[in-house]
């Protein structure tokens, strides 16, 4: 029987039958991803919608650059807080029921956020903004469920055409801020809170395509068709063998630090940008295109990076978003009033993201048993929170005391772990 005559069964049934018809498996494949394309349209659309203001609502609320830096540490700490609850979610229900929950939180944490700017309560505004980090958190996550079923030669092209979704839903979001904004103009909410109305309603729409759509849960069904008969391994599944996992092995390592170091740079000198900007005489409507050619960049080229990572390799790739993260470092932080140069410097700054996202989830995933990929791949998005957090803060902090250009000097310094690795194991590799 294949699969699609048969979309209620359940998930521990299903991949008795693929595995012994083998047919219905392609099918499935293209049916989980256009389930997570969709979603991560509406995911995309809804965190960009508020990130491209967050650091400008969060200026606004305290009275403080210095303080705004804290609006990206807020929005990545709600991923890192989450990570790992989800991933044992996950490795125990699966993937829907992770996603959800995660939509769910940026949902209410979008609202939260709306009610701190309303109220004018910073610290409010920022429990909001870690709630609506979460969102995010679901769009990471749905990389990996990509994963799930995919074939290992074309595991990255899996990752990458998830990942590359959000570009439609990412790109458009920065531009619909302004008219999100004057549409809460007679409500009492501020104009840069209005975007998070939005997302709050986008979220909650995510959340029900995953949980109606979704099925068979594509890590369950990984998993059995793995091994079928596998009961007694929910130890080799826990987050602590996972860690072990990571200590043993040196090509997980280097995904971690990949993608931990890409997403750090990237954050800390995104986050900034839009503060930068303004500082320069730009407007709402400008920062917002600078961002969206930022996120284009994050997103649109994904597909190109995961044919590379597949046909050429993860360390190529991983090399490749080195230079791509430097390059874009110098050329922004030189950029000055320079508004151009700032928007070149931010798209090339999304696709170094891009080649480092793609090409350290697909080593990650290579270099992990099935049994402990949900583990791992948690404890790699607790890593790349909390680094990015950190980032964030530290960078509104820098901005203040020394500048834009010093924070992208600072941010390519974090590459040189990656760098160092990738070269150790290039040459293990050879």
């Amino acid at each position: 029987m294949s699969v699609t005559n048969t979309p209620d069964a359940p998930d521990a049934a299903l991949p008795g039958r693929l595995a012994a018809t083998g047919a219905g498996l392609p099918a499935l494949r293209r049916r989980i991803q256009a389930v997570l394309i969709a979603t991560q349209i509406l995911g995309g659309l809804g965190i960009a919608t508020g990130v491209a203001l967050s650091a400008v609502l969060a200026k606004d609320v305290s009275g403080s650059q210095a303080l705004s830096g804290l609006a990206a540490t807020a929005t990545v700490a709600g991923p890192a807080l989450l990570a790992m609850p989800l991933a044992a979610l996950m490795a125990a229900r699966g993937r829907r029921a992770g996603l959800v929950l995660a939509y769910l939180i940026g949902a209410l944490g979008a609202g939260v956020t709306v009610l701190g700017a309303v109220v004018g309560s910073f610290p409010l505004l920022l429990v909001g903004l870690v709630g609506f980090g979460a969102g995010s958190s679901a769009n990471l996550a749905a990389r990996f469920a990509a994963a799930d079923l995919a074939a290992p030669d074309h595991r990255a092209r899996a990752i990458s055409t998830v990942v590359w979704a959000t570009t439609i839903g990412a790109v458009l979001g920065p531009n619909i801020a302004a008219p999100a904004g004057e549409s809460v103009s007679g409500l009492g909410i501020p104009a840069t809170a209005g975007p998070f109305v939005w997302a709050a309603g986008v979220f909650v729409i995510a959340a029900a395509v995953v949980a109606l759509l979704l099925r068979p849960d594509p890590l369950l069904t990984a998993r059995a068709l793995t091994d079928p008969g596998a009961g007694a391994e929910a130890e080799g599944r826990s987050l602590r063998a996972g860690m072990r996992i990571v200590r043993e092995s040196p090509r997980a390592r280097l995904a971690l630090v990949t993608v931990a170091a890409s997403h750090t740079a990237m954050v800390s000198i995104m986050s900034m940008t839009p503060v930068a900007l303004t500082h320069h005489g730009a407007d709402i409507r400008l920062v917002g295109l600078v961002i969206s050619g930022h996120i284009a960049g994050m997103y649109a080229f994904s597909p190109l990076m995961g044919w590379l990572s597949d046909r050429l390799g993860r360390l190529s790739v991983i090399g490749l978003a080195v230079g791509l993260i430097a390059v874009a470092a110098l050329i922004a932080g030189t950029a000055g009033a320079d508004h151009g140069r700032t928007a070149l410097g931010l798209f090339v700054l999304g696709l170094g993201w891009s080649a480092g996202l793609v090409s350290g989830s697909a080593l990650l995933t290579d270099s992990v048993p099935q049994a402990a990929r949900a583990a791992v791949q948690g404890l790699s998005d607790f890593i790349m929170n909390t680094s990015a957090g950190l980032g964030g803060l530290a960078a509104g902090l820098i901005v203040a005391k020394a500048g834009y250009g010093p924070l992208n000097a600072i941010a390519a310094c974090l590459l040189l772990p990656m760098a160092a690795l990738a070269i150790r194991g290039s040459s293990r590799k050879a």
